[in-house]
Protein backbone atom coordinates (compact mmCIF):
# COMPACT_ATOMS: atom_id res chain seq x y z
CA UNK A 1 0.00 0.00 0.00
CA UNK A 2 1.37 3.54 -1.21
CA UNK A 3 1.37 6.46 1.61
CA UNK A 4 -0.87 8.21 -0.87
CA UNK A 5 -3.73 5.60 -0.12
CA UNK A 6 -2.82 5.48 3.61
CA UNK A 7 -2.98 9.43 3.44
CA UNK A 8 -6.20 8.97 1.61
CA UNK A 9 -7.94 6.65 3.96
CA UNK A 10 -7.44 8.47 7.18
CA UNK A 11 -8.91 12.05 5.14
CA UNK A 12 -12.03 10.01 4.27
CA UNK A 13 -12.11 8.85 7.70
CA UNK A 14 -12.19 12.05 9.43
CA UNK A 15 -14.46 13.79 6.47
CA UNK A 16 -17.08 10.90 7.09
CA UNK A 17 -16.84 11.95 11.09
CA UNK A 18 -15.19 8.75 11.83
CA UNK A 19 -14.84 7.68 15.79
CA UNK A 20 -12.01 5.57 14.93
CA UNK A 21 -9.32 6.09 12.46
CA UNK A 22 -8.72 3.16 10.05
CA UNK A 23 -5.83 1.46 10.44
CA UNK A 24 -4.75 -0.45 7.60
CA UNK A 25 -3.23 -4.41 7.83
CA UNK A 26 -0.17 -3.94 6.91
CA UNK A 27 0.65 -1.13 9.52
CA UNK A 28 -0.26 -3.63 12.22
CA UNK A 29 1.86 -6.74 9.78
CA UNK A 30 5.01 -4.25 9.23
CA UNK A 31 5.27 -2.90 12.72
CA UNK A 32 8.21 -3.02 14.50
CA UNK A 33 7.22 -3.91 18.44
CA UNK A 34 11.07 -4.24 19.80
CA UNK A 35 12.91 -1.88 21.22
CA UNK A 36 16.17 -3.70 22.50
CA UNK A 37 17.12 -7.87 21.80
CA UNK A 38 15.08 -9.92 24.46
CA UNK A 39 14.69 -13.56 25.02
CA UNK A 40 11.35 -15.11 25.38
CA UNK A 41 10.55 -18.24 26.70
CA UNK A 42 7.55 -19.82 25.94
CA UNK A 43 7.13 -23.51 28.22
CA UNK A 44 6.15 -27.18 26.78
CA UNK A 45 2.65 -26.23 28.48
CA UNK A 46 2.33 -23.11 27.61
CA UNK A 47 -1.62 -21.82 26.94
CA UNK A 48 -2.59 -19.17 24.57
CA UNK A 49 -2.75 -16.77 27.22
CA UNK A 50 0.61 -17.59 29.14
CA UNK A 51 2.25 -16.95 25.70
CA UNK A 52 1.03 -13.53 24.98
CA UNK A 53 2.18 -12.94 28.71
CA UNK A 54 5.71 -13.86 27.72
CA UNK A 55 5.61 -12.16 24.76
CA UNK A 56 4.26 -8.88 26.27
CA UNK A 57 7.62 -9.08 28.31
CA UNK A 58 9.45 -8.35 25.14
CA UNK A 59 6.94 -6.29 23.05
CA UNK A 60 6.09 -3.00 23.46
CA UNK A 61 3.12 -2.54 21.35
CA UNK A 62 0.52 -5.79 22.02
CA UNK A 63 -1.94 -4.88 20.12
CA UNK A 64 -0.87 -4.12 17.13
CA UNK A 65 1.23 -8.02 17.77
CA UNK A 66 -2.11 -9.65 18.82
CA UNK A 67 -3.98 -8.22 15.73
CA UNK A 68 -1.39 -10.56 13.15
CA UNK A 69 -1.33 -13.01 15.80
CA UNK A 70 -4.98 -13.27 15.42
CA UNK A 71 -4.94 -13.20 11.52
CA UNK A 72 -2.52 -16.03 11.43
CA UNK A 73 -4.52 -18.36 13.54
CA UNK A 74 -1.41 -18.37 16.13
CA UNK A 75 -3.74 -19.08 19.03
CA UNK A 76 -4.38 -22.54 17.44
CA UNK A 77 -0.25 -23.16 16.21
CA UNK A 78 2.49 -21.81 18.62
CA UNK A 79 5.31 -23.86 19.34
CA UNK A 80 7.36 -23.81 22.89
CA UNK A 81 11.03 -22.59 22.93
CA UNK A 82 13.62 -20.20 23.42
CA UNK A 83 13.21 -17.29 20.98
CA UNK A 84 15.67 -14.47 20.50
CA UNK A 85 13.15 -10.69 19.54
CA UNK A 86 15.13 -8.14 17.87
CA UNK A 87 14.52 -4.58 17.02
CA UNK A 88 14.94 -5.25 13.29
CA UNK A 89 11.77 -7.96 13.29
CA UNK A 90 8.30 -6.69 12.86
CA UNK A 91 5.03 -8.16 14.19
CA UNK A 92 4.73 -10.63 11.19
CA UNK A 93 8.03 -11.91 11.64
CA UNK A 94 7.93 -12.55 15.49
CA UNK A 95 4.23 -14.51 14.88
CA UNK A 96 5.95 -16.64 11.59
CA UNK A 97 8.74 -17.48 14.70
CA UNK A 98 6.49 -18.72 17.37
CA UNK A 99 4.51 -20.74 14.39
CA UNK A 100 7.68 -22.25 12.42
CA UNK A 101 9.44 -22.82 15.98
CA UNK A 102 12.19 -20.84 14.75
CA UNK A 103 13.74 -21.57 18.35
CA UNK A 104 17.69 -19.86 19.05
CA UNK A 105 20.03 -22.45 20.66
CA UNK A 106 21.80 -21.42 23.77
CA UNK A 107 24.58 -22.43 25.59
CA UNK A 108 24.61 -25.17 27.77
CA UNK A 109 27.18 -25.52 30.47
CA UNK A 110 27.97 -28.69 32.43
CA UNK A 111 30.69 -28.37 35.23
CA UNK A 112 32.07 -29.07 38.00
CA UNK A 113 31.43 -32.24 40.54
CA UNK A 114 28.62 -33.65 39.03
CA UNK A 115 28.21 -37.18 41.50
CA UNK A 116 25.52 -38.97 40.10
CA UNK A 117 22.62 -38.80 37.08
CA UNK A 118 20.13 -37.18 40.02
CA UNK A 119 21.93 -34.57 40.37
CA UNK A 120 22.42 -34.29 36.85
CA UNK A 121 18.91 -34.38 36.04
CA UNK A 122 18.36 -31.44 38.53
CA UNK A 123 20.79 -29.26 36.58
CA UNK A 124 19.31 -30.25 33.18
CA UNK A 125 15.95 -29.37 34.42
CA UNK A 126 16.49 -25.75 35.76
CA UNK A 127 18.04 -24.63 32.57
CA UNK A 128 16.28 -26.66 30.22
CA UNK A 129 12.14 -26.92 29.36
CA UNK A 130 11.79 -30.33 30.27
CA UNK A 131 11.66 -31.14 34.07
CA UNK A 132 14.32 -32.88 36.27
CA UNK A 133 11.87 -35.84 36.67
CA UNK A 134 11.14 -36.50 32.65
CA UNK A 135 15.46 -36.93 32.19
CA UNK A 136 15.75 -38.82 35.39
CA UNK A 137 12.97 -41.22 34.62
CA UNK A 138 14.59 -41.20 31.19
CA UNK A 139 18.25 -41.93 32.65
CA UNK A 140 16.61 -44.97 34.45
CA UNK A 141 16.39 -47.30 31.38
CA UNK A 142 18.10 -50.21 31.08
CA UNK A 143 17.15 -49.77 27.13
CA UNK A 144 18.38 -46.52 27.22
CA UNK A 145 21.93 -47.91 28.70
CA UNK A 146 21.92 -50.97 26.57
CA UNK A 147 20.85 -48.66 23.34
CA UNK A 148 24.70 -46.63 24.01
CA UNK A 149 26.40 -49.36 25.06
CA UNK A 150 26.87 -49.11 28.74
CA UNK A 151 25.55 -50.70 31.94
CA UNK A 152 23.61 -49.33 35.08
CA UNK A 153 27.24 -48.69 37.18
CA UNK A 154 28.61 -47.21 33.66
CA UNK A 155 26.19 -44.92 32.13
CA UNK A 156 26.94 -41.69 33.88
CA UNK A 157 30.60 -41.76 31.92
CA UNK A 158 28.81 -41.15 28.92
CA UNK A 159 28.22 -37.35 29.86
CA UNK A 160 31.18 -35.18 29.37
CA UNK A 161 30.93 -31.75 31.43
CA UNK A 162 31.39 -29.11 28.97
CA UNK A 163 29.80 -26.47 26.93
CA UNK A 164 26.93 -27.45 24.33
CA UNK A 165 24.68 -25.45 21.71
CA UNK A 166 21.50 -26.81 22.53
CA UNK A 167 17.86 -25.91 21.75
CA UNK A 168 15.57 -25.34 25.22
CA UNK A 169 13.21 -27.40 24.70
CA UNK A 170 15.58 -30.56 23.95
CA UNK A 171 13.89 -33.78 24.94
CA UNK A 172 15.77 -36.25 26.96
CA UNK A 173 15.57 -38.57 24.18
CA UNK A 174 17.55 -36.37 22.00
CA UNK A 175 20.19 -34.90 24.96
CA UNK A 176 20.84 -38.53 25.82
CA UNK A 177 21.71 -38.77 21.43
CA UNK A 178 23.53 -35.34 21.55
CA UNK A 179 25.64 -36.79 24.45
CA UNK A 180 26.67 -40.31 22.76
CA UNK A 181 27.47 -38.30 19.86
CA UNK A 182 29.81 -35.79 21.73
CA UNK A 183 31.53 -38.60 23.90
CA UNK A 184 32.09 -40.37 21.03
CA UNK A 185 33.76 -37.89 19.05
CA UNK A 186 35.74 -37.13 22.39
CA UNK A 187 37.05 -40.47 22.26
CA UNK A 188 38.93 -40.16 19.17
CA UNK A 189 41.48 -42.22 17.62
CA UNK A 190 44.45 -40.59 19.72
CA UNK A 191 42.65 -40.81 23.01
CA UNK A 192 41.99 -44.59 22.15
CA UNK A 193 45.40 -45.22 21.64
CA UNK A 194 46.75 -43.71 25.21
CA UNK A 195 44.28 -45.71 26.87
CA UNK A 196 45.50 -49.12 25.25
CA UNK A 197 48.63 -47.93 25.34
CA UNK A 198 48.27 -47.85 29.20
CA UNK A 199 46.57 -50.90 29.67
CA UNK A 200 42.79 -49.63 30.53
CA UNK A 201 39.38 -49.45 28.16
CA UNK A 202 38.02 -46.02 27.73
CA UNK A 203 35.47 -46.75 30.89
CA UNK A 204 37.96 -47.81 33.06
CA UNK A 205 40.03 -44.51 32.15
CA UNK A 206 36.92 -42.48 32.96
CA UNK A 207 36.08 -44.91 36.16
CA UNK A 208 39.71 -44.16 37.14
CA UNK A 209 39.11 -40.12 36.48
CA UNK A 210 35.92 -40.01 38.62
CA UNK A 211 38.22 -40.98 41.59
CA UNK A 212 40.92 -38.58 40.25
CA UNK A 213 38.41 -35.34 39.85
CA UNK A 214 37.17 -36.45 43.74
CA UNK A 215 40.23 -36.64 45.26
CA UNK A 216 41.64 -33.20 44.15
CA UNK A 217 40.31 -30.18 42.19
CA UNK A 218 43.94 -28.86 41.70
CA UNK A 219 44.14 -29.51 37.76
CA UNK A 220 48.19 -29.34 37.93
CA UNK A 221 48.12 -32.05 40.46
CA UNK A 222 45.33 -34.39 38.53
CA UNK A 223 48.60 -36.32 36.72
CA UNK A 224 50.50 -37.17 39.61
CA UNK A 225 47.02 -38.43 41.61
CA UNK A 226 46.13 -40.83 38.68
CA UNK A 227 50.03 -42.15 38.80
CA UNK A 228 49.32 -43.15 42.17
CA UNK A 229 46.65 -45.20 41.25
CA UNK A 230 48.09 -46.42 37.99
CA UNK A 231 50.89 -47.83 40.37
CA UNK A 232 48.98 -49.65 42.45
CA UNK A 233 46.87 -50.91 39.99
CA UNK A 234 49.88 -52.24 38.47
CA UNK A 235 51.21 -54.09 41.63
CA UNK A 236 48.19 -55.68 42.17
CA UNK A 237 47.46 -53.06 45.26
CA UNK A 238 44.09 -52.20 46.79
CA UNK A 239 43.22 -48.22 45.69
CA UNK A 240 42.79 -47.16 49.23
CA UNK A 241 40.38 -44.56 47.90
CA UNK A 242 38.32 -42.42 50.50
CA UNK A 243 36.06 -41.53 47.69
CA UNK A 244 34.92 -44.68 46.92
CA UNK A 245 34.47 -44.84 50.48
CA UNK A 246 31.74 -42.11 50.63
CA UNK A 247 30.23 -43.23 47.32
CA UNK A 248 29.75 -46.41 49.12
CA UNK A 249 28.55 -45.20 52.24
CA UNK A 250 25.59 -42.94 49.92
CA UNK A 251 27.05 -39.98 51.50
CA UNK A 252 29.54 -37.37 50.04
CA UNK A 253 29.44 -34.72 52.80
CA UNK A 254 31.29 -36.99 55.32
CA UNK A 255 34.54 -34.89 56.12
CA UNK A 256 36.57 -37.38 57.68
CA UNK A 257 36.85 -41.34 56.88
CA UNK A 258 37.05 -43.07 60.00
CA UNK A 259 38.07 -46.70 60.37
CA UNK A 260 34.52 -47.86 60.72
CA UNK A 261 33.82 -46.40 57.68
CA UNK A 262 36.14 -48.66 56.04
CA UNK A 263 34.13 -51.74 56.58
CA UNK A 264 30.89 -50.92 54.53
CA UNK A 265 30.28 -53.91 52.50
CA UNK A 266 30.40 -52.70 48.86
CA UNK A 267 32.19 -53.06 44.79
CA UNK A 268 32.99 -49.78 45.26
CA UNK A 269 34.95 -49.96 48.66
CA UNK A 270 38.16 -50.37 47.71
CA UNK A 271 39.61 -50.15 50.77
CA UNK A 272 38.27 -53.98 50.65
CA UNK A 273 37.92 -54.85 47.21
CA UNK A 274 40.95 -54.69 44.90
CA UNK A 275 40.90 -53.24 41.32
CA UNK A 276 39.09 -50.42 39.74
CA UNK A 277 34.75 -50.00 40.99
CA UNK A 278 32.27 -51.44 38.94
CA UNK A 279 31.43 -47.59 37.17
CA UNK A 280 32.65 -44.29 37.93
CA UNK A 281 32.01 -42.53 41.33
CA UNK A 282 30.95 -38.94 40.07
CA UNK A 283 30.78 -38.10 36.70
CA UNK A 284 34.11 -37.50 35.06
CA UNK A 285 35.35 -33.98 34.14
CA UNK A 286 37.82 -33.87 30.94
CA UNK A 287 40.57 -32.85 32.51
CA UNK A 288 40.61 -35.83 35.11
CA UNK A 289 40.33 -38.32 32.03
CA UNK A 290 43.11 -36.65 29.96
CA UNK A 291 44.95 -36.53 33.74
CA UNK A 292 44.96 -40.56 33.37
CA UNK A 293 45.28 -40.80 29.87
CA UNK A 294 48.61 -39.04 30.96
CA UNK A 295 49.13 -40.01 34.13
CA UNK A 296 52.77 -38.99 35.40
CA UNK A 297 55.74 -41.93 35.53
CA UNK A 298 56.71 -41.75 39.79
CA UNK A 299 57.68 -44.40 42.38
CA UNK A 300 54.83 -43.01 44.77
CA UNK A 301 52.50 -44.94 45.87
CA UNK A 302 50.49 -43.08 48.60
CA UNK A 303 49.37 -39.67 48.83
CA UNK A 304 47.44 -37.79 51.82
CA UNK A 305 46.37 -34.10 52.08
CA UNK A 306 48.53 -31.65 52.91
CA UNK A 307 48.33 -30.48 56.31
CA UNK A 308 48.31 -26.72 55.70
CA UNK A 309 45.02 -27.34 54.05
CA UNK A 310 45.38 -25.33 50.78
CA UNK A 311 43.88 -28.22 48.76
CA UNK A 312 47.09 -29.94 47.38
CA UNK A 313 48.17 -33.41 48.80
CA UNK A 314 51.70 -35.25 49.90
CA UNK A 315 53.33 -37.85 48.02
CA UNK A 316 55.09 -40.69 49.45
CA UNK A 317 56.80 -43.95 48.29
CA UNK A 318 56.91 -45.69 51.21
CA UNK A 319 54.47 -46.35 53.82
CA UNK A 320 56.55 -44.85 56.82
CA UNK A 321 56.69 -42.06 54.88
CA UNK A 322 53.17 -41.68 54.24
CA UNK A 323 51.88 -42.63 57.50
CA UNK A 324 54.26 -39.35 59.12
CA UNK A 325 51.86 -37.15 56.30
CA UNK A 326 49.12 -38.95 57.60
CA UNK A 327 49.67 -38.16 61.05
CA UNK A 328 50.36 -34.61 60.29
CA UNK A 329 46.92 -33.87 58.60
CA UNK A 330 44.99 -35.74 60.86
CA UNK A 331 46.31 -33.46 63.32
CA UNK A 332 45.39 -31.05 61.22
CA UNK A 333 41.64 -32.18 61.89
CA UNK A 334 42.08 -32.48 65.36
CA UNK A 335 43.37 -28.87 65.38
CA UNK A 336 39.92 -28.00 63.41
CA UNK A 337 38.00 -29.94 65.40
CA UNK A 338 36.58 -31.69 62.36
CA UNK A 339 35.16 -35.32 63.29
Amino acid sequence: MTMKKIIIYFLVGAICGATAIFVPRYLNESRKSIQQKSVVYIPLDATYEQMCDSVATAVQHMESFCKVAHRAGLEQNFKPGRYVFTPDKSNKDLVRMLQKGWETPMMLTLSGNIRNLEKLSGILGRKLACDSASFSQYFAKEEVWKENGFGKETFMAMFLPNTYEVYWTISPEKFVERMKKEYDKFWNGERKAKAKEIGLSELEVSILASIVCEETNYTPEMPRVAGVYMNRLKKGIKLDADPTVKFALGDPTVKRILFRHLKVDSPYNTYLYAGLPPGPITIPGIKGIDAVLNYENHNYLYFCANSNMDGTHKFAGTLSEHNRNARAYQAALNRMKIR
